[in-house]
């Protein structure tokens, strides 16, 4: 069982385009998909497609559309009620790929509803294999969120306490990184901030910049890296080595949700036991795939190619001295 946590939660709407995205302009649509999201629940709808068992925690009443949207897929799900709606986010894609995101901020939580959505994850982890702390977190919710849950974790569980991922970005993805999870899937970007090396673009254009940058990560505590590079493909470092994965060119119809595809391919492999070149090898499958559908659908197992994926070892480097940023920066889920 694998159990994810997306703390601010949404309907995701995808808009198609005909043509560029024009500021200013009144253009129709070709397409448009609504789908429930946010980092956790993209991962587990693409864990449930491929045949793992998961659940999926988030904020929501009974009634919100999210959650009702998540019972149509057949997404296990525990919701806590606060009495709001979740938000909405609206994703614009063009022909080429190119993707314009406009996300709510979403319902702001009390410090009561933060205190039982932790104990609601505490009570779910026991007996999961991974538990997956992702996407930004709402209103109200401090920077250390997702750090105060991986201590209470392991405080409680010990030994038996799943293993942790968190895919985030600014504040929370820092804070977390200071708590030691097991994995952390940044994109160039967000790698960049958190280590202190380099700039996004530099990491996204060399492998080995990305070695050198998970390194600091590593070197404070962080089990693995899965730093997501688009188009460039994935590179997976772990104290033991570094790997890196492409694919052959393809035409992006929709980036929406590819990471969160790659992180769940991961986790997939992951759950079977697999080699880190293994996963690494799905997780790039599964994102590639991912891109390749239109608005936030996810892939299953199946409409996955990890045979064109080739994983590539990479030179080992020296670890960094230790900088981890610790500004926020909007996340984009």
């Amino acid at each position: 069982m694998i159990v994810t946590l997306t703390p601010n939660p949404s309907l995701d709407r995808t808009i198609e385009l005909a043509g560029q995205l024009a500021r200013g302009q009144v253009q129709r649509a070709v397409a448009a998909h609504g789908e429930p999201g946010g980092k956790g629940v993209n991962i587990c709808r693409a864990l449930e497609a491929s045949g793992i068992r998961s659940l999926a925690i988030l904020p929501g009443d009974p009634d919100d559309r999210v959650l009702i949207a998540l019972t149509s897929h057949g997404v296990p799900h525990l919701g806590l009620p606060i009495g709001q709606p979740l938000r909405s986010n609206v994703a614009i894609t063009e022909p080429d790929g190119t993707t314009t995101k406009v996300n709510e901020p979403g319902p702001r939580l009390s410090p009561d509803q933060q205190r039982a959505l932790i104990d609601l994850v505490l009570e779910q982890a026991v007996g999961a294999s991974w538990l997956v702390l992702a996407g930004s977190v709402p209103p109200g919710v401090p920077d250390d969120f997702y750090a105060q849950i991986i201590r209470e974790l392991r405080a409680r569980l010990g030994s038996d306490a799943p293993k942790v991922a968190v895919d985030s970005s600014g504040g929370p993805l820092a804070a977390a990184a200071l708590a030691h999870p097991d994995l952390l899937k940044p994109n160039a970007e967000e790698l960049a901030e958190l280590s202190g090396l380099f700039d996004g673009d530099t990491l996204e254009a060399n492998p080995a910049r990305v070695v050198d940058a998970a390194r600091v990560l590593i070197a404070g505590g962080v089990g693995a890296v899965l730093a997501t590079l688009g188009a460039k493909g994935a590179v997976l470092v772990t104290a033991e080595g570094s790997w890196l994965a492409t694919t052959p060119p393809m035409r992006a119809v929709s980036t929406v949700g590819a990471g969160d595809s790659a992180l769940a391919g991961y986790l997939l492999q992951s759950n079977l036991g697999a080699s880190a070149r293994a996963c690494l090898r799905q997780a790039t499958a599964h994102g590639a795939a991912a891109a390749s559908l239109p608005g936030s659908t996810v892939p299953a197992l199946h409409q996955t190619n990890p045979s064109a994926v080739t994983v590539t070892d990479l030179a080992p480097a020296p670890a960094p001295r230790l900088v981890l940023a610790t500004h926020p920066k909007e996340d984009d889920q």
